[in-house]
């Protein structure tokens, strides 16, 4: 999902259409436009209208650690200048996933997935060699117990 720089404007029928997608995103729209009182069309223009604007997308999530001898692990990351600057910077990484600025021990908290140990080894001493990152601290996923998006709108 692309950065805000505030909160969208978004009435019941947004917030009605994102929760119904969030529980099953294959929803067709003409069940979604029964649901929320607006014709398919409609439901088509707002879910066009969300997406464009980063407010939400629609896609296939996974669990990484099913899918082979992948590495997966969080890193909280202490930056040294602007934090902004240096999520710009890891946001343009492959392996990182998601990416958030915290407030707490680490400026930056981010996912990363990696082929095996030596790919997520070498990736930890390349963020650690950054002049930007002061501190670099993984945590590696053992197993995926609970994977939601179901944030909703309100």
């Amino acid at each position: 999902m692309s950065a805000t720089t505030g909160p969208a404007a978004l009435d019941d029928k947004d917030r009605t259409i994102i929760e119904l997608l969030q529980a099953d995103g294959r929803m067709p729209f003409t069940k979604v436009a029964a649901e929320v009182g607006l014709t398919e069309g409609a439901i088509r223009q707002r879910v066009q209208r969300l997406t464009d604007t980063g407010v939400m997308q629609i896609v296939a999530v996974t669990d990484p650690l099913s899918l082979g001898m992948r590495r997966v692990a969080m890193i909280g990351a202490r930056v040294g200048g602007d934090a902004e600057a240096t999520a710009a910077s890891l946001s343009k990484m492959e392996e990182v996933e998601y990416l958030v600025a915290t407030a707490g021990r680490y400026d930056l908290m981010f996912e990363v997935v990696a082929d095996d140990d030596t790919h997520l080894m070498s990736l930890l001493s390349a963020l650690r060699g950054r002049d930007d990152i002061l501190e670099a601290e993984a945590f590696v996923c053992l197993k995926l117990f609970k994977q939601t998006f179901s944030w909703g709108a309100r």
